[in-house]
């Protein structure tokens, strides 16, 4: 039922949206009001696509082998019509089974790391080399982590030597500090 009140209280929340709010639509420009600021990124938004199809490239089973002697298995999945790539390890911690998701956010590539911790961190594409060989994402922000010295994946350096072998390197950050983790060496799987 319509009263006067509920007229009233509609006109005031009308009058105090400004009119050059962004817009929310998926299609405008603008990018909708969660849009990140790209211009505090080296990193340019082609630059960005390009690193997310060479790693979208690498779609298939891979074997992992860390430089702690331990084996893994690995899928890259491209997913949601092109737009997700969906990196799945198995056994990098026995029987767990971690997650990867990597996604443009308009302008910026991110990835949210599902972890064993039990945390979700995100990082931001924050560096790539002039080749694109070599690049190295940061942290950004996370889920289920009640303050960043919490621990929880905070970096990712990617290295792609060819369409068959690449590798990847994380950092364990916790209580203030950072510590490189073993290097992972991977292998596509024929």
């Amino acid at each position: 039922m319509t009263t006067p009140t509920s007229v009233a209280l509609a006109a005031l929340l009308l009058l105090a949206v400004p009119e050059d709010r962004p817009a929310c639509h998926p299609d405008s420009q603008a990018g909708g009001i969660f849009a990140p600021d790209s211009s505090d990124s080296p990193v340019s938004p082609e630059q960005a696509q390009m690193l997310f199809e060479k790693m979208k490239a690498l779609e298939g089973t891979w074997t992992g082998r860390s430089t702690k002697g331990w084996t893994e298995e690995v899928s890259l999945r491209v997913i949601a019509q092109g737009s997700v790539l969906q990196i799945t390890s198995f056994d990098a911690h026995p029987n767990e089974t971690m997650l990867t998701l990597v996604h443009k956010d308009l302008h910026r590539l991110v990835l949210t790391h599902y972890c064993v911790a039990k945390n979700q961190p995100r990082l931001k594409l924050s560096e790539i080399s002039e080749d694109g060989n070599t690049a190295v994402f940061t942290f950004l922000d996370a889920t289920n982590l009640s303050t960043r010295d919490k621990g929880h994946m905070d970096k990712v350096v990617y290295q792609f030597e060819d369409d068959d072998h690449f590798s990847s390197q994380w950092t364990w950050y916790q209580s203030g500090t950072e510590r490189w983790l073993e290097k992972i060496f991977l292998e596509r799987k024929r």
